[in-house]
């Protein structure tokens, strides 16, 4: 088949119906944002999620109007970077659900682009850590040592222990947060670390230095360096700036 011949017929459907067959993943959010960060289409688990009926109530709005401010805006700083050609993949992020529990999804952003290649908006999908196909199928291997992360993260925690409980190799745990979480064990104990440390910069007024031992970064440089990496502000400044607001 020819490639004319291929682009004659994706011409004949609109992108509609594309975007609509994500009302049939139902552990799947979708979301698709303009260039000021704006609602313009999400699927139906998106709506449920955060606790509305109809696309018509989030069209136009943001991500401001339905999360706690510090999340709102590491969505809009994230939106940012994927625009200027930064690529998020299967990246761990504390989020809430609409009970008002605290859930853990794993995220996916790209830049949307124009005929001409300019970025326009950007759209992403996230899924729910614990109910996703990786929880429900053959990779229940990974549910152990999630758990066991999201319990005991302040603490030292080496691969061994993580092997041990899933009773795997190391190298076949390793293999398998890379294949299905596209990060190694040692990436997901920080950023469930770095999640935690934020959460509590926000929550309490305990000193960096002394949320950085309590979320388990005996080095404060080595947290602050890793806080930096991930959310794009240090420590004191993410603080300041939410404190402020």
């Amino acid at each position: 088949m020819s490639s004319s011949h291929i682009d004659k017929f994706i011409n004949q459907f609109s992108v509609k119906q594309i975007i609509e067959m994500f009302d049939l993943m139902p552990d799947v959010i979708f979301w698709v944002k303009d260039e000021n960060g704006c609602f313009v289409y999400a699927n139906q688990f998106f709506l449920e999620h955060i606790g509305v009926t109809s696309l018509a109530q989030i069209t136009g709005l943001s991500d401001f109007d339905f999360s706690p401010v510090h999340l709102a805006r590491q969505y809009s700083v994230d939106d940012q970077k994927v625009m200027h050609g930064e690529i998020v993949n299967n990246r761990l992020e504390m989020n809430n659900t609409k009970s008002g529990d605290i859930a853990w999804f794993t995220t996916s952003k790209r830049p949307l682009l124009n005929e001409q290649g300019e970025p326009i908006g950007s759209y992403g999908i996230s899924r729910h850590l614990e109910k996703t196909s990786l929880a429900l199928s053959g990779m229940d291997a990974l549910k152990e040592p999630v758990a066991y992360v999201r319990k005991n993260y302040m603490q030292n925690i080496c691969l061994k222990e993580l092997a041990e409980v899933t009773h795997l190799s190391i190298s076949a745990l390793e293999r398998r947060f890379k294949k299905f979480l596209g990060k190694t064990p040692k990436q997901f104990i920080n950023e469930v670390r770095l999640e935690n440390a934020r959460r509590l910069l926000i929550e309490t007024n305990i000193a960096i230095a002394t949320i950085a031992n309590d979320t388990g970064f005996a080095d404060h440089s080595y947290f602050s360096r890793q806080f930096q990496r991930l959310f794009d502000q240090s420590p004191s400044a993410f603080r300041q700036e939410h404190c402020s607001n």
